[in-house]
């Protein structure tokens, strides 16, 4: 029972991470990359559809990516709907396919996103601690029922504590990572 405890714990701390990196990837940098459109949603058909699901994107050059849309008759809809996101570009449609420069990014709107990567770093800390929490409650839950020794309970606890630890430092380099890349001009 301990030990299923401590690896459901670790598996949802281990999604909690990559949760928090592919947030992360939402949040552009100086360089193009097709992530920035992960949260973009068309109407397809009366179905709010993800843009990933609709186009396919390329990467020509540092700053622009061209979307290729699998129906043309998406094409003025995924246009607009690039217009109206937050990413701060304005897409040019040449029939066929959707050219996205983005701008380059001022020290100060650098500077924002660094302050929303925190808040995502922070988010997923505050995750990983609630699993701990949770399993934490569940290993006392245990030792109170009689089912496992006290010894044997501490000595997981402290095992869940290390993996918290491990699991908040990820995260942290994470965090880094993508703040010397924001800054990075």
């Amino acid at each position: 029972m301990i030990e299923e405890t401590l690896a459901e714990a670790r598996e949802k701390m281990d999604k909690a991470v990559e949760f928090t990196q592919e947030d992360f990837a939402s949040i552009r940098t100086g360089r193009a990359n097709p992530a920035l459109f992960a949260d973009i949603e068309i109407d397809y058909y009366g179905a709010p559809t993800p843009l990933q699901q609709l186009a396919s994107f390329q990467t020509p050059e540092a700053r622009t990516i061209l979307v290729t849309p699998y129906d043309k008759g998406t094409l003025t809809d995924i246009e607009n709907a690039l217009r109206n996101s937050d990413i701060g570009a304005n897409p040019a449609n040449d029939g066929n396919v959707i050219r996205v420069v983005l701008p380059d990014l001022t020290e100060e709107r650098r500077k924002e996103y660094v302050k929303i990567v925190k808040g995502k770093a922070e988010d997923g800390k505050v995750s990983i601690r609630n699993i701990r929490r949770h399993a934490k409650e569940t290993l006392e839950r245990i030792k109170k029922d009689g089912e496992a020794g006290e010894d044997e309970v501490t000595r997981s606890i402290s095992e869940l504590d290390d993996l918290t630890k491990s699991k908040v430092e990820n995260v942290d380099k994470l965090l880094a990572q993508k703040e010397a890349e924001l800054l990075e001009v």
